[in-house]
């Protein structure tokens, strides 16, 4: 059996909450947060065996195998580090650091543990990507040259530490951007970034206002303070010279939310989201395949008890994990890439 504490019970705790009851080589150990009533209330819903205020008595706990860390993501990089120099593996929320800096000093930890340290690019377990990657890496769509994504929200911005920079370090793009991106980038076959074109925009502010349409909100929801994009685009270039093309908003004078997902190869191309369709060639005749599978769509909870069962088992036999520290560092290279390339109006090289 394998212990688990997870850190932080805030929203996204719940998914591994539900995740690691449901995988029978786990043993929910404890959970830890800053507020212990609401602490108590998780390890009593999930019949956890212990509760943790301080993530030092986590960390030197003995008994603890594993952490998932499910915090302000200005948290991530310095308790990945002490978990893991406290020989714990760790499950880290994305992004996996604020920083490329951060990131790489994550990196370092993990190389000088034994443990194992996977990033929570949840969009990789789901089953429309898995079976997509199967036909990707039969070489079944060619070499995949271009890929376009998007994931706008009209309003949605969810305000609290989501809309304070210093605690989240950025908005849509650090948020909603993340996941997008790597998951094309993942089919993609990971290349290596060569040239950033990025472009955010702060014009609209929260539109908290708008009436009649709902929108998830933080706990500390506040629609005065906000500090983060509202949209952010960018260009990334490999140096395969295959490319990327991204936008993502939390607000955004649209007609609908829209969340798109394209890649295109030599052989075929493919919609991922918001359902999945690989478009191929046969007979002189292009045919567009709806592969007959459960969750054509993302699912959320079937992705997120395979990426949690995918970790446990990297825990357990050694790695390597789906997911790896190497792979939270690139894709914090291009968050920041994107960043700079705005505010200094000019391509980033990498």
């Amino acid at each position: 059996m394998l212990n688990v504490v997870v850190i932080g019970v805030g929203t996204i705790s719940e998914m591994h909450l539900k995740s690691y009851v449901n995988n029978r080589n786990v043993q929910l150990y404890g959970v830890c947060d800053v507020n212990e009533a609401r602490a108590k209330e998780k390890a009593t819903t999930y019949n956890a065996l212990n509760v943790y205020t301080s993530t030092k008595d986590v960390f030197a706990d003995p008994n603890v195998d594993a952490v998932s860390i499910c915090t302000w993501n200005q948290t991530h990089a310095h308790l990945s580090i002490a978990a893991l120099e406290a020989g714990k593996h760790v499950l880290v929320e994305k992004p996996i650091a604020m920083t490329v800096e951060e990131a790489e000093r994550i990196q370092r930890a993990a190389e000088k543990s034994e443990a194992i340290l996977q990033v929570g690019y949840v969009r990789r377990f789901g089953t429309n990507t898995e079976v997509l990657k199967s036909f990707v890496d039969q070489g079944r769509l060619g070499d995949l040259y271009y890929a376009k994504a998007s994931c706008l929200r009209r309003i949605g911005n969810p305000g609290g530490w989501f809309a304070d920079k210093e605690r989240s370090g950025g908005g849509p793009l650090i948020d909603l951007g993340v996941h997008v991106i790597d998951i094309c980038w993942y089919l993609m076959g990971r290349p290596k970034v060569k040239v950033i074109t990025g472009h955010v925009y702060d014009y609209l502010g929260n539109r908290g206002n708008i009436e009649h349409l709902s929108f998830y909100k933080a706990a500390d929801y506040d629609q005065s303070k906000n500090t983060v994009e509202d949209l952010a685009n960018a260009l990334i270039t490999f140096e395969n010279g295959a490319s990327l093309m991204v936008d993502v908003s939390y607000s955004l004078h649209a007609k609908n939310d829209e969340l798109a997902v394209k890649l295109f190869g030599t052989k075929g191309g493919a919609e991922l989201e918001p359902e999945l369709l690989m478009v191929t060639e046969e007979n002189n005749t292009i045919l567009n395949v709806e592969p007959q599978i459960n969750h054509r769509s993302f699912d959320f909870t079937n992705a997120f008890q395979n990426q949690i069962n995918a970790f446990v088992d990297a825990c357990i036999t050694g790695g390597p994990s789906p997911a790896p520290v190497e792979d939270g560092v690139e894709l914090m290279k291009i968050l920041e890439g994107v960043y700079t390339a705005s505010l200094q109006k000019y391509p980033v090289q990498l």
